[in-house]
């Protein structure tokens, strides 16, 4: 089966999608990107305002880190695919502004089958769970992602998947004498990429 034409018709039933009240304000229903036939599958945890306004996963500042670490790698979007738990923003509004915060477990639930249906027509070799919300989702309950990361892990939808610390992450804890894990991040896809690209 094409997984390009399978995501198609799953892109426009999710376009659709009123499952929660995430739906209401949303600008957008940020399904995903990138190669659908590629052996690596990055998996965020949900679109913020720049994605909600775009349309596009990790196109604000922690995607443009993220682009960098996976320029770093020698790879580009157009290498892997890049997708996330939920597909709509998840923010609280104070009149007419939003504030982002993490989906509830009823959201990501309600987004379980999107997710579920993308993964299965992609059936990627390795996932990488970009933050613990993703690897929690993905992975396991409980999941620690400061003692965790960079490991070879069981999933449901991949012969592997290893979770990495979030550009967002990184970008709060960069300093004058720290990269804030950025070095990790690199580490981490160079990981991924080596695995998913082994027969």
């Amino acid at each position: 089966m094409d997984p390009s034409s399978t995501l198609d018709e799953v892109r426009e039933l999710a376009l659709k999608c009123t499952k929660c009240g995430l739906a209401q304000r949303r600008n957008s229903v940020v399904f995903g990107e990138g190669n659908p036939a590629s052996p690596l599958v990055l998996v965020g945890e949900g679109p913020g305002d720049q994605e909600d306004k775009s349309g596009r996963p990790f196109v604000g500042a922690a995607g443009k880190l993220l682009d960098r670490a996976l320029l770093d790698n020698g790879l580009d979007r157009t290498d892997v695919y890049i997708c996330n738990i939920v597909k709509c923003r998840a923010c609280d509004w104070r009149g007419e502004s939003a504030f982002n915060r993490p989906p509830t477990p009823e959201e990501i639930s309600a987004c379980s089958d999107w997710l579920d249906m993308q993964l299965t027509a992609i059936a990627p070799k390795v996932i990488l769970c970009i933050g613990s919300p993703s690897a929690n989702a993905l992975i396991r309950k409980g999941f620690q992602i400061t003692k965790e990361r960079g490991q070879l892990m069981n999933c449901k939808y991949a012969k592997v998947a290893i979770a990495t610390l979030h550009p967002a992450y990184i970008l709060r804890q960069r300093g004058q004498r720290s990269d804030g894990g950025y070095s990790l991040l690199v580490e981490d896809i160079a990981r991924a990429w080596m695995h998913a690209c082994v027969d």
